[in-house]
């Protein structure tokens, strides 16, 4: 039997998500709630999401953190995650949220504008699951109102000051045919990255230890690359081309804290990456 822990925020993406799951058989489903405590009013989200769980009679899993008003979306996301992985660990599940189509073109177009290179088109492939990604926002709205769904909508996904609510003003005027094109161009750009990871593997090795010339002698576009890849991407790009500076000239017996929990250790010939959670 598949077991799904389902991230649902009480929106109706999430709800939509859930009322689907429920009525496929052989899934064993756990709901999982996050409460940021960016609005006063989240705790109602929550006791929503809770009586959603038991209307479904499924196990209900929540945690609540007070980040305030001024939290960054990053930061928030961050933490959100960090709760869903939990609790799919503990429950040896997998992971999976209401991202539908609409979602993956503002990503695309955060990331972008982020300046996140050809990555920014390889968004959202990891270990989450999303059933969601080939059905507009207009569709699940339909669903909800044709079953009869009830949800909560978050006052701050109309407020400006987050970045993904002003590009969400410019992507949904886009037409529907250039929607299409990028979602095709989003599947394509996955593809590419597992292919990119694979020979990034067979480059960089398993380590532990790595090669301060082969880093100083390849080009430094797919020197920035191996570092991503073998530092998990962590790091920011700039923080990527001060780690490869650092490679070039740090001194034999310096450890060079690269951000992020990232630590580099050198001899006069290799180096050593420390990922510190």
């Amino acid at each position: 039997m598949d077991k799904y822990v389902v991230a649902v925020s009480g929106g109706v993406d999430s709800v939509v998500l859930l009322d689907i799951l429920s009525k496929q058989p052989g899934l064993e489903l756990i709901v999982a709630h996050f409460d940021h405590g960016v609005r006063f009013d989240s705790g109602i989200d929550a006791i929503f999401v809770a009586g959603l769980a038991k209307k479904y009679g499924l196990p209900f899993v929540m945690k609540r953190e007070e980040l305030g008003p001024d939290v960054s979306e990053e930061v928030a996301r961050n933490r959100r995650y960090k709760f869903l992985r939990s609790v799919a660990k503990k429950y040896d599940s997998k992971l999976v949220t209401a991202h539908h189509a609409d979602d993956v073109i503002e990503t695309i177009a955060i990331n972008l504008v982020r300046g996140t290179g050809w990555r920014g088109l390889a968004v959202l492939d990891s270990d989450v699951v999303r059933l969601l990604t080939g059905i507009k926002k207009s569709e699940i709205i339909e669903y909800a109102e044709m079953n009869g769904l009830k949800w909560h909508d978050d006052s701050t996904n109309f407020e400006n000051k987050y970045l993904r609510n002003r590009i969400r003003h410019h992507t949904s005027k886009l037409p529907d045919d250039k929607k299409q094109q990028l979602l095709s161009l989003w599947t394509k750009q996955k593809s590419l990255k597992k292919l990119i990871t694979i020979e990034l593997e067979k480059l960089v090795g398993d380590g532990p230890t790595y090669s301060r010339y082969f880093f100083i002698s390849i080009d430094s576009s797919v020197a920035t690359e191996c570092l991503r890849h073998i530092v998990n991407a962590r790091l920011t790009r700039p923080q990527l081309t001060k780690a490869l500076h650092a490679i070039k000239t740090a001194m034999p017996s310096k450890t060079y804290d690269a951000g992020n929990g990232v630590k580099i250790n050198f001899t006069s010939r290799n180096f050593t990456v420390e990922l510190i959670k």
